[in-house]
Order: structure tokens, then C-alpha cells, then sequence
């Protein structure tokens, strides 16, 4: 498993780097130190299946990058920690993100990038939900706030806002569309 991993995440540095586009298996291979029976072993089906890899553990690191903020969502200084971190990742990794590109590369045409794109967003949404939860019952937001559809709203922010930056290398949109769903919420507790 410790090459396979090595494989994947030198092939999310690839992508990071360079784009998606211009990264081949021979790359790959070089940046893991590995040949192509290697590669071909963990992965027979080639390079799509690398790239699920690959968008299944940028998947992951999605969440893993927001930790402790995004578990902890309990005070209006915790949101803006949160908030500060996803923005900070998203301006670091700049217009190379591997989950995004790879989900708009793959997503359109295989299910099993869809799952895993899906699987993300439920796992997003359901934090970022528990957290509005806990603000409700601490009486920061008002009750007739509906958790689901505020967290959705949350995810489709950043979401937005990541295709932006990707495509301008800017990110304002980012920071405005989370400004205003997280004052929208504030707004919602007077």
C-alpha cells in the first residue's frame, strides 16, 4: 500500500503542478519512483483509474484540511477560523486544484467520480450542518433556519468560488460568497 500511495500522491503533485492535462503516467513514474509495471500494477486500467485515486484522496484531504476548525463549530470566532482556513488552502493551492480539476476532467463521464464527489459533499454539508445545529441550540441562529439547506448553500459557496479562483486565480469570489452566507446566518440570530 505504500507504493500505491506513493503513486497517488505523486500524482496529485503532478496535477497541482502542472495541470492535468499535460501530466502522463511517465511523469507519474518518475516523480514515485516508479516503472510502469508498478503503476499498471496498482492501477490496470490505466490512468483513469490513478486519477479516481487521485480525486478520492483529494477528496479526503478536503476534510483533513479543515480539521480541528471544521469539528468545532460551535462559537462565531470558531465559523471565522474555519472560514479563514478553507480560504487560505484554496488561495495556497491556487488554479491547480487536483480534486477539482480531476471531478470536472472525469466527473462529467464516469459514475464512480460522481460517487466520490458525492460522498465528499454528504460528508461537507453533514459537518458543516452539525455545526449550525449547534449554533441553534446555543441560540446563535434562529431556529427556523433550515441546517440543511444553510450548509448546502455553505458547500455550494465555496464551490463556486474554488471554480472561480481556478479559472481567474483570484480569490475574492471565495471570500465574498462565505462572507455573506456567514453574515446571513449572523443576521439570522438578532
Amino acid at each position: 500500500m505504500a507504493t500505491r500511495g506513493r503513486i497517488v500522491e505523486a500524482a496529485a503533485a503532478e496535477i497541482r503542478e502542472r495541470g492535468i492535462a499535460g501530466v502522463t503516467l511517465d511523469d507519474v513514474g518518475r516523480r514515485s519512483g516508479t516503472g510502469k509495471s508498478q503503476l499498471f500494477h496498482y492501477f490496470p486500467d490505466g490512468k483513469e483509474q490513478l486519477l479516481l485515486a487521485v480525486a478520492e484522496r483529494e477528496a479526503e484531504r478536503v476534510l483533513e484540511d479543515q480539521e480541528p476548525q471544521l469539528g468545532q463549530l460551535d462559537s462565531w470566532a470558531a465559523w471565522d477560523d474555519w472560514r479563514d482556513v478553507v480560504v487560505e488552502k484554496y488561495r495556497r493551492q491556487g488554479v491547480n486544484c487536483p480534486l477539482g480539476v480531476l471531478i470536472t476532467e472525469i466527473g462529467h463521464h464516469t459514475p464512480a467520480a460522481q460517487a466520490v464527489t458525492g460522498k465528499l459533499l454528504a460528508q461537507w454539508q453533514r459537518r458543516v450542518r452539525a455545526g449550525i445545529e449547534d449554533m441553534q441550540a446555543a441560540g446563535e441562529i434562529r431556529a427556523d433556519v433550515d441546517p440543511d439547506r444553510a450548509a448546502a448553500a455553505l458547500i455550494a459557496a465555496i464551490q463556486g468560488g474554488v471554480v472561480i479562483l481556478m479559472s481567474s486565480g483570484s480569490s475574492k469570489h471565495l471570500e465574498y460568497a462565505l462572507d455573506l452566507c456567514l453574515d446571513y446566518l449572523r443576521v439570522s440570530s438578532s
